[in-house]
């Protein structure tokens, strides 16, 4: 499947892509955890089969020093002795956050009180608003089959800042 349309090239995707570049950078610039936040969103974004946004996340993870063993055991993090129970508290919350179909109370009770218990309030709202962001951008990268693989570390930071 081809690319069916290119955000990058359109005067009022451009526009939408600088403003939503801008509400990222405010979770960019939060007190939560870079690597916390990159796992996040590959996770997410594993998720929701978004290959555009797999690639930027691995490769902007990995510039900024993550290892290779825990991206690659990103989507078997319940399986895996890498993380933190801080970082598995977050994953947590990305995936019910990412599957809200898959169950009526979306994020339960329980992940919302391990997430609490690592996070204070800043963090937490960077959290949310990162989970909710990441899908938001998976959901376009998908419908436009906007391809991984050509993305450059901090390509579009760079591009948007």
């Amino acid at each position: 499947m081809d690319t069916r349309f290119n955000l990058f090239d359109n005067e009022i995707a451009a526009k939408f892509t600088k403003r939503f570049a801008s509400a990222a950078l405010v979770i960019e610039q939060s007190p939560l955890p870079k690597s916390t936040a990159e796992l996040v969103a590959l996770r997410a974004s594993q998720i929701n089969g978004c290959g555009w946004c797999i690639d930027m996340h691995t490769k902007d993870a990995a510039a900024a020093g993550e290892t290779s063993v825990r991206l690659n055991l990103v989507a078997a993090w319940r399986e895996s002795t890498v993380f933190s129970e801080a970082e598995q508290a977050a994953l947590a919350m990305a995936e019910e956050g990412t599957r809200l179909a898959d169950a009526s109370t979306g994020v339960s009770d329980e992940t919302w009180a391990r997430a609490r218990a690592h996070y204070d309030d800043d963090q937490i709202v960077a959290l949310i608003a990162g989970i909710a962001m990441i899908n938001a951008a998976n959901r376009l990268a998908v419908i436009v089959h906007q391809k991984g693989g050509s993305y450059e570390p901090g390509m579009f930071a760079a591009a948007y800042s």
